[in-house]
């Protein structure tokens, strides 16, 4: 699922010519709060390897809001065709999912952090609730550790090592790689399996790629791909479990559209 901010600084040098040999000094820009608005359409609907939707297009709309670091985020799930997949209840074209987040990003030296709170609320479950931190570092692959907290009704922790690399394809465009290994440890109960006395596993793996095409100074269409699978015999158990006779491994991907200001 996604939760997704952007941290923004600006700084403008002005100059000004004087009389004689004098300068006026150099002034820096007010940050100014920003937001994002995107939506976008997918093959299927996965989350940390679990698929929720059934071979059915999704629509994701998101909206970011962000200021000096901090942002909020809504996000929701549109499925359009939920037939008989256990997430769904047998609706057709249902909005299932709304997701809040809050959150504050910031940078030390070479280190990146961000901290953060996440709200599910779930059409077909009781809803959840996530405290994180991340941090990263800026260099080669921007390693990324994060570790998530589930708070309300299934708790546990999910651990997640990213990395990502862009090749540049021309001046304005590059390919976006990424990749995720993850770690699940639940105390009892899964978002799938609620009788389950424990789970603890090497979870779901994803390899990503996308690039972003500016249409304007604030319009752009992202195509994206992924390959979602699990890491362990167990993570692939809980993935049957959860949809009985799917593969466990799924290649979906869509497009998104961004407006940003």
């Amino acid at each position: 699922m996604k939760e997704r901010c952007r941290k923004l600084t600006v700084t403008l040098a002005i100059g000004a010519l004087s009389i004689g040999i004098a300068a006026t000094p150099v002034f820096a820009e007010e940050e100014k709060p920003t937001t994002d608005l995107t939506v976008g359409a997918y093959s299927d609907y996965v989350w940390r390897g679990w698929i929720f939707s059934d071979d059915s297009i999704v629509i994701q709309p998101s909206m970011t809001v962000g200021y000096k670091g901090f942002a909020m985020n809504l996000w929701g799930n549109l499925d359009t065709e939920l037939d008989d997949n256990e997430f769904g209840g047998g609706d057709t074209n249902k909005w299932n999912e709304t997701d809040l987040t809050l959150s504050y990003d910031g940078s030390y030296g070479m280190f990146g952090y961000s901290l953060g709170y996440i709200y599910y609320a779930l059409d077909a479950a009781e809803d959840s609730q996530e405290v994180y931190a991340g941090v990263s570092l800026d260099t080669i692959l921007s390693p990324t550790l994060t570790i998530y907290n589930e708070i309300a009704n299934y708790r546990g922790y999910y651990v997640t090592l990213d990395i990502s690399h862009s090749i540049p394809i021309t001046e304005k465009l590059s390919l976006d790689l990424g990749a995720k290994a993850s770690y699940y440890d639940a105390d009892k109960g899964t978002l799938t399996d609620s009788s389950r006395d424990a789970y603890e596993a090497l979870h779901d793996g994803v390899l990503s790629a996308s690039m972003t095409f500016p249409i304007s100074e604030y319009f752009s269409i992202t195509p994206e791909l992924y390959y979602s699978f699990p890491l362990s015999s167990d993570a692939e158990d809980e993935f049957e479990a959860s949809n009985p006779g799917s593969d466990e491994d799924i290649i979906f991907g869509g497009v998104s559209m961004s407006f940003s200001f």
